[in-house]
């Protein structure tokens, strides 16, 4: 029998807090291949070896700002920088043969959003708020919940995250909020409450409202609850460490080499 070569893996933001996550994993892990780092022109490291970056060993990968180069006979890109970064890697991604894509870049505006699905005719892309199994299983829970508790019971999205975060809501945030309006049987955007602020009046049912939290070193909490007059019924999770993030996306670019162009999220990924 053959043995599996590794996954060629190009990590952007190689040297920030999930880059290194990331790019650490897959230094560490037989199946994957760290081939390439890429780097926004402003970081200093630029053209020292990630391990250097990593306080590991010598990898032979320099974190650089050519993506094109990076990315020539790499299998798989994997993004958790910005949004206008994401969109600008896909087109310098055309001349490299990589087809796979995993993207958990947040804070997309709509039109932003849709043209980075207009993408996925040319990639495979998974794409997702949050890419660990514990925060997909629990999408899956409050769709059932929402699905089955109705309108009566109010609905909201608690996120805690650390003081560094651009965006608000999370996209974990809004994941767990979609699948609670998909429960509920209408878009999200019909849903979706105001952020309460001053006098708001009584709280209309069947929305689904959002609180955040911006607080030091949090790596991520969310909790939804399902109010009723009587009861208070909440789902959540917490990360303890971002590799559990790094972890699913990595299994994403796996699970999506040699995957047709396409649209896909982490319930493809994990069958669910």
């Amino acid at each position: 029998m053959t043995e599996k070569s590794p996954t060629r893996i190009v990590v952007a933001g190689a040297a920030g807090r999930m880059g290194q996550a990331l790019s650490g994993l897959a230094l560490s892990d037989p199946d994957l291949e760290l081939f390439g780092a890429t780097e926004a022109p402003v970081f200093p490291g630029i053209g020292k070896d990630i391990g250097e970056i990593l306080g590991e060993r010598d990898t032979g990968v320099q974190l650089t700002t050519d993506l094109e180069a990076a990315a020539q006979g790499a299998h798989a890109y994997v993004d958790f920088t910005r949004p206008q970064a994401t969109l600008s890697a896909l087109s310098a991604l055309k001349g490299t043969g990589v087809k796979a894509v995993v993207i958990g870049t947040t804070g997309f505006t709509q039109d932003e959003l849709l043209a980075l699905q207009e993408w996925s005719q040319h990639y495979a892309i998974v794409f997702s708020g949050n890419f660990s199994l514990g925060v997909n299983m629990l999408a899956e829970l409050v769709r059932r919940a929402a699905k089955s508790l109705g309108p009566e019971w109010d609905i909201e999205v608690l996120e805690t995250h650390h003081r560094h975060k651009v965006d608000a809501p999370s996209g974990t945030a809004l994941l767990l909020g979609e699948a609670a309006a998909d429960g509920c049987g209408a878009p999200l955007d019909d849903l979706r409450l105001p952020p309460y602020d001053g006098v708001t009046g009584e709280r209309p049912e069947g929305k689904i409202g959002f609180s955040v939290r911006r607080s030091g070193g949090v790596i991520g909490e969310h909790e939804v609850s399902f109010g009723a007059m009587e009861e208070v019924l909440s789902l959540s999770h917490t990360a303890l460490d971002r590799r559990v993030f790094a972890r699913g996306a990595m299994k994403a670019a796996q699970w999506a080499v040699g995957k047709p162009a396409g649209w896909y999220s982490m319930k493809h990924v994990l069958g669910l």
